[in-house]
């Protein structure tokens, strides 16, 4: 059965209206992956105003982990909607924002006690953790690393690595914000190879230490797992387990940003327990409450006690709205069999991947855990030159053929695959054959100069 239907050209008619409209009253800053307007949304399957239906391999960048308009979901903030959609938690709380708060507390990582609070986005988490750090700490400093993605307020912006478009002319940022090189086996820093390398990357932060910072100043480390908007780099084995080992010798907090690793993406419901590392703070946000605006800061009870009353929270933090939505993702994830279609995924876009690599030089390196897949584009294999405009090609063919897709990395070289843990086999393998043409499309253009 064939799930893809395209009937205009791309964009249409209606979809290219809206976009005279859109330029008109939007500003140019606000960007958008692909040129078409949704009308319609279900599980994988997305429908343009043009009555276009394209296979969704981004997720909303990666919120839709539960497939789009899930019937547990909707029902649940219809539910909601119906008795009451905002009162404040600061006012007047409501057992939904406790009861999420158990059950995210029993559901992360780590054995000791927990509490967790909510917010409205990711970068709002980050900001509230650091200030959490450096309350509990008394310290001033964050660790983060480069091509990181931690948002785009000011703290979470200045924690974030790449300059254009995220950065460029919004300085001067926060400070007491140090950045080291992330474990990019494929661009290594140092240039070394892994595993001879003995995870060198860990081992400089101590030598940074000594030339540019004292560890006492340094309230956090902060963290992806697995880089996102960075380019799905996923370190190698051990590197988290040494980083929280380096965070423990000198009395540095370790904040995991979970924010698109989180729920499922890389085939445990969090990253980190990959590595059994139990961050004293963990930041979620994108896919646990599919598609409400909803985050989570969860920590250990003496860290997350210590601001006063008043001192953590929001007017929308924790919306009875989003907070059904979000019980409604964790009755969904709770079965486990969400987590392991991640890892099915996975290994079969990769399987994909690694034919594509046989015949298609662009393709310099795939990287991989769970669901969350990555394949760097490059314009020679020697010197890793960024393939940019090559993968840009790839993400508006890939379009005109009906598969929502989005780039990644600092370079903006990387095909990221973010497709709802719901997809099939066959809508899954449908969307990947189209990928396949485009692929050598673009690699047989190259070749031709």
């Amino acid at each position: 059965m064939a799930h893809i239907s395209i009937r205009t050209e791309i964009p249409g008619p209606e979809s290219r209206a809206l976009m005279r409209r859109r330029n008109a009253a939007v500003p140019r800053g606000v960007a958008h992956s692909v040129p078409v307007f949704a009308a319609a949304a279900d599980g994988v399957r997305v429908t343009d105003v043009d009555g276009n239906v394209y296979l969704d391999f981004a997720g909303g960048i990666g919120v839709m982990n539960v497939g789009h308009t899930a019937a547990p979901v909707t029902a649940a903030v219809r539910s909601q909607a119906g008795r009451f959609t905002h009162v404040g938690f600061a006012v007047l709380p409501y057992e939904s924002y406790v009861s999420l708060a158990e059950r995210l507390v029993k559901m992360s990582p780590g054995t000791f006690a927990k509490k967790a609070f909510f917010v409205n986005s990711g970068a709002e988490a980050i900001e509230n953790a650091v200030k959490i750090a450096r309350h509990a700490t008394k310290r001033p400093g964050v660790l983060c690393f480069e091509d990181g993605f931690h948002g785009r307020t000011l703290l979470a912006l200045s924690l974030t690595s790449k300059v254009s478009p995220y950065k460029a002319g919004y300085a001067p940022f926060v400070g007491d914000v140090l950045r080291v090189p992330y474990a990019y086996c494929y661009r290594c820093a140092y240039g070394l190879d892994h595993p001879e390398c003995g995870l060198a990357c860990v081992d400089e932060i101590e030598r940074h230490f000594k030339r540019h910072a004292d560890p006492e100043s340094i309230a956090a480390v902060v963290v992806e797992p697995v880089l996102g908007e960075g380019g799905f780099v996923v370190p190698p084995s051990g590197y988290l387990s040494r980083l929280a080992a380096l965070c423990r010798r000198h009395g540095i907090l370790l904040i995991a940003d979970e924010v698109q690793t989180g729920f499922g993406r890389t085939g445990r419901l969090f990253a980190c327990e990959h590595e059994h590392v139990e961050p004293d703070l963990l930041v979620t946000a994108k896919s646990l409450a599919a598609g409400m605006p909803l985050a989570a800061v969860i920590g250990r009870a003496e860290l997350m006690d210590g601001p006063v009353e008043g001192g953590l929270g929001g007017t929308y933090g924790g919306n009875p709205l989003a907070c059904a939505a979000a019980h409604a993702v964790l009755d969904l994830f709770e079965s486990g069999h969400l987590v392991e279609r991640s890892e099915a995924i996975g290994s079969r876009i990769e399987a994909y991947a690694r034919q594509w690599q046989s015949t298609c030089p662009l393709i310099g390196d795939i990287r991989r855990r769970g669901a969350m897949v990555g394949i760097e584009l490059v314009t020679d294999q020697g010197t890793r030159e960024p393939a940019r405009h090559e993968t840009g090609e790839i993400v508006r063919r890939a379009c005109e053929r009906g598969v929502i897709l989005i780039a990644a990395g600092t370079f903006g070289n990387v095909i990221r695959f973010l497709t709802p843990l719901t997809i099939t086999d066959d809508e899954l393998d449908e969307g990947l054959e189209v990928l396949s043409e485009c692929f050598a499309a673009v690699a047989a253009q190259r070749i031709a100069g």
